[in-house]
């Protein structure tokens, strides 16, 4: 373990990244390499791929007093949160997340918030801003709270139509079921937060049982905002996502699948949002309070500026931060003896 240690040690002072925000934290993340198989205890020489991960997760890492050049000042709200950043979770290179973790050792396992973002169906690449100091603000708020931030990168339309949303939540879930125990996160306590465009990726695989992985399983859902049934009168991201076919918009809409889960939902938007998105958000509320399942909890926001201001607290209960907390504490407390 000790030439881990130096390993990690040489490797900060070359790059001048922190691996893992203090001194102590050093030790944990040799062991957690080790443990994943990212490097080789010297016995043989580790894989090819497995080397490059190494590499790439050093190399991304973001100790707890940095923060993006461009971004707001996170110094509150990210004091003492470690970042490790750019772990691919699929095949595509567009597929990557990033983690945050909070400085304070856990006794347990901690849950995990995941979350899929996006303003846009479509968007250059197809890629995602996974470095956002806003989704990093996001993350810094399930850190403080005892938690595990996850934020992923997913492919967009037009060059990653539908189902290709669904799908790649799929594979970040089945990553953090496989991965996140290295964070310190629980696997069986991990919640999606759709948030806009992101909202209707999580419907999606909700609703469709033959996206979903073997392990891609969550304990519960927020949905902020999202569409979840396309129409004809659709915009051009939309379609650049759904298809010119509107005979199909149907199928692909997160009806009638969603009401058949029994996973827990916590839905939301805002007094703000279009009319339209406050539609498709009381409609999923209807259909889901007639389902067999259950009805969901509901929180109407003040505003959906972006998602660090749905979490900020606020005694008028217009917020997620409570919600969520809540929804959080229920799925620990299944675990219980």
């Amino acid at each position: 373990m000790a030439k881990y240690l130096l390993l990690c040690l040489l490797l900060r002072s070359i790059t001048g990244v922190s691996v893992h925000g203090s001194e102590p934290g050093l030790a944990d993340f040799a062991a957690h390499l080790l443990k994943a198989g990212l490097v080789s205890d010297g016995s043989s020489p580790a894989p090819d791929d497995a080397r490059n991960t190494v590499e790439n997760t050093v190399e991304n890492t973001v100790g707890n007093n940095d923060k993006p050049d461009d971004g707001p000042d996170q110094s509150k709200s990210c004091a003492n949160v470690s970042f490790t950043r750019g772990l691919k979770y699929g095949e595509s290179d567009l597929n990557v997340l990033d983690v945050a973790t909070g400085d304070i050792k856990a006794t347990s396992p901690r849950p995990v918030l995941l979350f899929v973002t996006g303003e846009s169906f479509s968007g250059d690449a197809g890629a995602t801003d996974v470095a956002g100091p806003l989704q990093d603000e996001a993350m810094c708020f399930a850190a403080r709270n005892g938690m595990v931030g996850v934020k992923i990168s997913y492919r967009r339309a037009p060059a990653y139509p539908w189902p290709s949303g669904a799908r790649d939540v799929a594979a970040a879930l089945s990553w953090v079921h496989q991965n996140i125990d290295l964070f310190g996160g629980s696997p069986d306590e991990v919640v999606t937060i759709g948030f806009s465009t992101g909202a209707f990726h999580v419907a999606s695989l909700l609703a469709h049982p033959e996206f979903q992985e073997r392990d891609s399983a969550v304990a519960g859902a927020v949905l902020v905002s999202g569409i979840y049934r396309s129409s004809a009168d659709a915009g051009a991201t939309e379609k650049s996502y759904f298809g010119m076919d509107a005979g199909k918009y149907e199928e692909r809409s997160a009806f009638p699948g969603i009401l058949n889960i029994e996973t827990p939902i916590l839905l939301a938007w805002s007094v703000d949002d279009p009319p339209r998105l406050v539609a498709q958000g009381e409609k999923l509320k209807e259909l889901l309070c007639h389902s067999a399942t259950h009805c969901p909890r509901v929180t109407v926001l003040k505003n959906r500026d972006s998602l660090p201001s749905v979490l900020e607290a606020d005694t008028a209960g217009a917020s997620l931060a409570e919600p969520l907390r809540e929804m959080v504490r229920e799925i620990e407390a299944r675990g219980l003896p």
